[in-house]
């Protein structure tokens, strides 16, 4: 029997875990903290990402790993991957962990970029957003997500400010200048490649966020044709110069009907979460495929899909569960503050019955300011 190692012991271990039970696969997690949700569901390793000893420990017990995040040091799964196979490799790890080296990709590649600017030094700053102009953000080159590691320049006059929040991580993670976007909408392209270069990816998905946080995702986005099939070429010619094995999402900004991309994530990703309700294979038992080497599934949708993220706390369950096509996920966290805890999946057979749907989720539990653009994009 097959056994399955992942660094990172988050809800995304957690449901690749489940979704590789029916596969018949075993799971090893390396965690640093003893209470990481997949431990539910799989034995874990307690341990730094940077502790040989814990790394040689995961190592001898497994036979293929990969990992839940993106902030798992590349150093560290090159380590491991002179004992066993690493999928993705490091070097699309350490791509998508440092932003000037992904921007960089984007635009040798062909991959429209909003533009930005490598930042060692408040001149530097302030001779950048000069050239970019404002409004723009600085942000870490290594270690933000949700929106943390950033600061939003509004006017010259906010330079001091983010030079004394940011400012010391210059010589330490570095920092990196971005021009601000101003998008209509917010797209990713979730898609899998296999070990032998098959490619498949899911339709193009639109996504809401609060405060930096993913609050819905709605799929099929709706877009033209020839969108979608640029967004899913961007995907797949960033998949082949990275020759990357796995799910993967590209973040993308649509701008007066151009796409510029934003980000790379090297993992299963929050806005494909709808995959496990709404498509013939989800992105986590896709991911599983890809990285033993099997055949990738088929990635075609059932009906359409409004995924919902619970942040801070669980609500109530009865209202989506009350739906017939809705879906229930906790993820068995403690309550925090902007911590991701669950999700729930709408799922209808037309843009229709899923936009009746969600009004009705949306009042029950009191988040009519999450929904509320959602129902709209589906008239």
């Amino acid at each position: 029997m097959t056994t399955v190692g992942i660094l990172g012991g988050g809800q995304l271990a957690r449901m690749m875990a489940l979704a590789g039970a029916p596969l018949g696969l075993r799971f090893r997690v390396l965690d640093n903290v003893a209470d990481a949700c997949a431990g539910q569901f799989a034995p874990m390793i307690v341990g730094d990402y940077t502790d040989q000893a814990a790394l040689a420990q995961f190592a001898a017990q497994v036979d293929v790993a990969t990992f839940d995040f993106e902030n798992v040091p590349a150093e560290s799964a090159q380590w491991l991957s002179e004992r066993v196979p690493v999928f993705p490799n490091p070097r699309a790890l350490a791509v998508a962990q440092d932003r000037l080296a992904e921007k960089t990709l984007f635009r040798t590649l062909g991959i429209p970029v909003p533009g930005f600017a490598d930042i060692g030094s408040r001149a530097q700053l302030e001779a950048a957003v000069a050239e970019l102009g404002t409004p723009c953000i600085l942000k870490t080159r290594r270690l933000g997500y949700d929106g943390k590691g950033q600061f939003r320049i509004k006017s010259a006059a906010d330079i001091d400010a983010a030079w004394e929040a940011l400012g010391a991580q210059a010589m330490t993670v570095g920092l990196i200048l971005e021009g601000f976007v101003h998008f209509q909408r917010e797209l990713s392209v979730v898609a899998v490649r296999g070990r032998g270069g098959e490619f498949r990816a899911w339709p193009l998905t639109e996504n809401w966020h609060v405060d930096g946080v993913l609050s819905a995702s709605l799929a099929p986005a709706r877009v033209e044709d020839a969108l979608q099939a640029t967004a899913l070429a961007h995907a797949r010619k960033l998949a082949e110069a990275l020759d990357y094995v796995g799910v993967f999402a590209l973040e993308l900004f649509c701008r007066d009907g151009e796409l510029l991309a934003n980000e790379l994530a090297p993992r299963v990703h929050n806005s494909g979460h709808w995959t496990i309700e709404g498509s013939e294979t989800s992105q986590f038992q896709n991911h599983l495929r890809a990285v033993l080497g099997l055949p990738l599934g088929d990635t075609r949708m059932v009906g359409t899909a409004c995924m919902l993220n619970w942040i801070g706390t669980m609500p109530d369950a009865n209202a989506v569960l009350g739906e017939p096509g809705g879906h229930w996920h906790d993820y068995g966290k403690a309550p925090r503050d902007g911590r991701k805890v669950g999700h729930a999946t709408l799922r209808a057979d037309s843009a229709e019955e899923l936009a009746m749907a969600l009004q009705r989720v949306g009042v029950a539990l009191d988040r009519e300011g999450q929904v509320a653009p959602v129902v709209a994009a589906l008239r």
